[in-house]
């Protein structure tokens, strides 16, 4: 043999050699997918891929067409705080007792172990930007969750109001942890404002720029990445730049079909007063008067101008991901922690126990996955994106973790395969009453028990869903087999806690 030829054999043999060399520790974690976590602030699903017409949101759009879109996703409770302790704790309310603000994690539950922070402890870098954690109104971030430092924005934020009459406006002062007693001294702000501003003029383009800057510096990393990256719009006020108003015509958006309460439901269980009216030119709360439709269009069309400029910006975030290749290995998450009324049934924000308060957006999108652009029709619940990413990123559930998981993985969803349970499960406590609610697919059943006097009768309510997601009449009948029977699967579920001790900042906003 040539010593040519036998050079031929020796480099084909290193060559392959070299290919089967076992790979380093380092690219042995490469190998775990990431995970870029989109929360969005009081996001119903008015989002155009979500079937929502009116809605200009291609960014998202264009997601769902590389994953799978949730079309039944619902909150634990409607309201931010609860709502997004359920998503990183993996329990509802009702097993944690965290229904309202001022009651931070830690000092109920130390050694619980939140969603990043099991991410964390198997090998991730974590880190938050934005609003994940609810940080106001006495409630704080939660620190040992993430490996860096919380890159924090405001959710409140003005450029053109005139603030010469209070140092804060009373939103202001309770997002940045005043206290209860200083915020109500201050004025109201103002509901929207619209100038002609760059997108980084407000918080939510700043947290985009900040999430591109930490996509570009992960790509060099060794390590895997949890990234949760939160939006605040459209979250009160729509301080949104004038583009985003001029995407939409006021005088065509829809109004709300009906703005009548539920008939026969009970007076506590619908929302009368509340956020809205902490804004200036919102009128106080009137029996059976409605505000005009001039406010409805301004405050309708704030709303849709505040998706459309979040959607601008997770266009942003997502263009970096795959400009930098981060795409090919990162499973995606976005997630609305709670629905929005926005005017249906005579009710603005959330709050309550009702459909539209508490359906939200979700999609997943998972890296080579195998169903992209698919919808399914299964009900899911916020507590069950715990066990799912833990899934995915072939991680393990903590079993030290003081808490129940009351969530279940969708990940057979994510495959054609059924989901177990087909139920959601939320609560809402108001005027001293529980509501423990339970949605199956045709019908949504409220058990309502006094918290201070348990021998007060239960009071009912209970829908049945036709034409439309809207609570038309309470169809409480205790000869209805229907209504047994989703009362005996209320009645399985685990029985709430007592409310935590009163917290001393605890004020109107939870109303």
């Amino acid at each position: 043999m040539n010593k040519t030829k036998l050079y031929q054999i020796t480099l084909i043999i290193l060559c392959n050699t070299i290919f089967i060399i076992p790979p380093s520790s380092a690219q042995m974690k490469q190998e775990k997918p990431n995970v870029l976590f989109i929360l969005i602030d009081d996001l119903k699903p008015a989002i155009h891929g979500f079937g929502d017409v009116t809605a200009i949101t291609p960014n998202i759009d264009a997601l769902i067409n590389r994953g799978v879109r949730f079309d039944r996703a619902y909150s634990n409770q409607a309201v931010c705080v609860a709502s997004r302790n359920s998503l990183l704790l993996g329990s509802r309310p009702t097993s944690t007792g965290l229904y309202d603000f001022g009651r931070d994690i830690r000092q109920y539950y130390p050694d619980a172990v939140t969603l990043p922070e099991a991410f964390k402890n198997q090998g991730y870098f974590t880190q938050a930007i934005g609003k994940v954690f609810h940080i106001g109104h006495n409630t704080y971030n939660d620190p040992q969750s993430w490996s860096a430092p919380h890159f924090h924005e405001k959710i409140i934020e003005y450029l053109t109001m005139d603030k010469s009459q209070s140092e804060l406006t009373i939103e202001e002062a309770l997002f940045e942890n005043h206290s209860w007693e200083y915020a109500l001294k201050q004025i109201k702000g103002i509901p929207w404002e619209s100038p002609d501003v760059p997108d980084e003029a407000y918080g939510d383009g700043r947290v985009a720029n900040k999430a591109v800057q930490v996509l570009d510096s992960l790509q060099a990393q060794n390590q895997p990445f949890f990234l949760a990256v939160g939006f605040a719009r459209p979250h009160l006020p729509f301080s949104v730049p004038k583009k985003y108003w001029h995407y939409y015509d006021e005088a065509k958006l829809p109004l709300p079909l009906t703005e009548q309460y539920p008939e026969g439901a009970p007076k506590f269980a619908v929302k009368r007063t509340g956020e809205i009216e902490q804004y200036q030119n919102i009128p106080d709360y009137k029996e059976g008067e409605r505000y005009p439709d001039s406010l409805k269009r301004r405050l309708i069309h704030g709303y849709y101008a505040g998706v459309s400029y979040v959607d601008a910006q997770i266009g942003k975030v997502i263009a970096e991901l795959r400009r930098s290749g981060l795409d090919k290995n990162t499973i995606v998450v976005l997630w609305g922690d709670h629905g929005y009324l926005l005017g249906d049934m005579g009710m603005w924000t959330k709050h309550v126990n009702y459909e539209l308060a508490n359906r939200v957006p979700l999609i997943i999108s998972v890296p080579n996955g195998a169903l992209s652009g698919y919808a399914t029709a299964s009900i899911v619940e916020t507590v069950d994106i715990y066990p799912t990413l833990i899934e995915l990123a072939g991680l393990t559930l903590p079993k030290e973790n003081p808490l129940l998981f009351d969530g279940e993985s969708l990940v057979p969803l994510l495959t054609h395969k059924k989901h177990k349970i087909d139920y959601a499960y939320h609560c809402y406590p108001r005027d001293g009453w529980m509501g423990r609610s339970i949605r199956t697919d045709q019908y949504r059943l409220v058990e309502w028990t006094n918290i201070q006097n348990r021998n007060l009768p239960a009071q009912y309510e209970f829908y049945i869903y036709d034409k439309d997601l809207l609570e038309h009449k309470n169809e409480v009948d205790f000869k209805n087999p229907a209504f047994l029977e989703t009362l005996a699967l209320l009645r399985q579920q685990p029985d709430y806690h007592a409310p935590l001790p009163a917290s001393p900042q605890k004020k109107i906003i939870m109303e």
